[in-house]
């Protein structure tokens, strides 16, 4: 495995992002770093990897900002009265595996003219793209693969994370010609343990 940070981001809000992130963090014991946490303090994506990872060799990371409402960075800032300064959104430094979570979608806006998609060039990650198969998922998930090309950054790879759709699947793995190093199934509870075995899923070699 290279030194490059592993970034995990999906083809849209709500597929699963923090749930991957949570069983890489356990499978591979890195460190986790979530740059931007929007709304949900209480409960934050770092606060749930967190619960859900047992071995004692992850270190997560403080968030660079920490926004109090639920929306996309760029307008939570706005309401908290700040901007998102992408030159603070500064990798942090481990000599463990770095793991980095995304918020929502690569076009999602941080401020006024940088988008996620230009954090992950400017960190130098390696992509773990989410995908889950629902109607215009192959659209969405094609259309992600792409514009990370025409960026040139890198692509470990595809996990699927819920109900499968092997139609859906292979149509995406044959036109991208990216591998799929996960299937994560529909897990009826989601703990630990749970977590810890969902790794046996994903294979990054």
């Amino acid at each position: 495995m290279n030194d490059k940070p592993l970034f995990i981001t999906g083809i849209g809000t709500g597929i699963g992002k923090t749930l991957v992130s949570a069983i890489l963090v356990e499978k591979l014991k890195a460190d986790y770093w979530k740059p931007v946490q929007s709304g949900d303090l209480d409960n934050s994506d770092t606060m749930k990897v967190r619960s859900l990872v047992t071995n004692t060799q992850s270190y997560f990371h403080e968030e660079a900002y920490r926004l109090t409402q639920p929306y996309s960075p760029h307008k939570s800032a706005l309401l908290d009265g700040i901007a998102i300064d992408e030159h603070k959104l500064l990798k942090p430094s481990t000599t463990n595996k770095l793991l980095i979570e995304g918020a929502g979608g690569l076009m999602v806006p941080l401020n006024d003219h940088f988008l996620l998609v230009d954090l992950i060039k400017a960190l130098e990650a390696e992509v773990v793209l989410v995908s889950q198969n629902y109607l215009g998922s192959i659209n969405h998930t094609l259309l992600s693969i792409e514009f990370l090309r025409a960026r040139s950054i890198p692509i470990k790879g595809i996990i699927f994370n819920g109900e499968p759709n092997t139609s859906s699947e292979e149509y995406i793995i044959k036109y991208s010609g990216l591998g799929c190093i996960g299937q994560i199934p529909t897990l009826a509870n989601i703990d630990k343990a749970t977590v810890a075995a969902a790794g046996s899923n994903i294979n990054l070699d």
